[in-house]
């Protein structure tokens, strides 16, 4: 059984992977965004759809935390 798990997590990675790289060689045009008056260079979309979901994986969990411990906070505060 426990190989099984290892096997079926193993298929998954490989299917993750090549969802990705199929992703990113189908997406290869170059843009250039335009963010409150700044220009950026022009990259792959791509590039920039990958690190805006770094981003967001990264700025999620921090603003869940900080919510999360406010509201902890905030329910000492009643009891």
């Amino acid at each position: 059984m426990r190989n099984l798990k290892r096997i079926l997590l193993g298929v998954f990675v490989l299917l993750l992977v090549l969802v990705v790289l199929v992703f990113v060689l189908e997406n290869q045009q170059a843009v250039s965004l335009l963010f409150l008056g700044w220009s950026g260079p022009q990259l792959p979309v791509s590039l920039v759809v990958v690190v805006a979901l770094l981003i967001g994986m990264f700025i999620g969990p921090i603003l869940g935390w900080f919510l999360g411990r406010s509201s902890r906070a905030a329910r000492k505060r009643l009891v």
